[in-house]
């Protein structure tokens, strides 16, 4: 069984699909992808249906993730059934599923940084309304914390990771 992650922002079309597309990236590059099924949404439905933004695809793709096949949608019930966890990028966020989540679930809901080995950052800022710094800095985060959520999920698979150093 693959473990089933689910990434949250507010309108998915910036940092939640960041963090799938670049989870699923760091995945197959490790040789780990059979291992994950991830995928993203947001706390509201502003744009559902929608691609991720265009800024959002482009830093990406400079990075090497594809992410222009995702569409935005908004979580649902059926998601905290559904995931084994849901990463949420900033405390806002972490609320929201909170208040909306069964009770039986409760313990799958985290902080996507919690994570992160590398920097002190306790969430993932929104880079919609500024420059492209912005974007790379959510790229900067997410990698760091997504290869290290990959790791702790894999701990028994960790000769999958060459070259990869092997932290907490």
């Amino acid at each position: 069984m693959p473990h089933k992650i689910l990434f949250v922002c507010t309108g998915n079309i910036c940092r939640s699909p960041t963090a799938e597309g670049v989870a699923r990236g760091l995945a197959h590059k490790l040789n780990a992808a059979h291992l994950f099924e991830f995928d993203s949404a947001g706390t509201h439905g502003y744009h559902v249906g929608d691609p991720p933004d265009p800024r959002t695809i482009a830093a990406a793709r400079r990075r090497g993730y594809d992410l222009s096949s995702l569409r935005a949608r908004r979580v649902t019930e059926f998601d905290f059934i559904r995931f084994d966890l849901l990463l949420a990028m900033d405390g806002e966020h972490l609320e929201f599923l909170r208040r909306a989540c069964p009770r039986p679930h409760l313990h799958k809901l985290g902080l996507l940084l919690d994570y992160s080995e590398r920097f002190d950052h306790d969430e993932v800022p929104d880079p919609y309304y500024g420059d492209a710094q912005g974007f790379e800095l959510v790229l900067d985060l997410v990698e760091d914390a997504a290869i290290e959520l990959i790791r702790r999920l894999t701990t028994r698979h960790r000769d999958s990771f060459p070259g990869v150093p092997h932290g907490a």
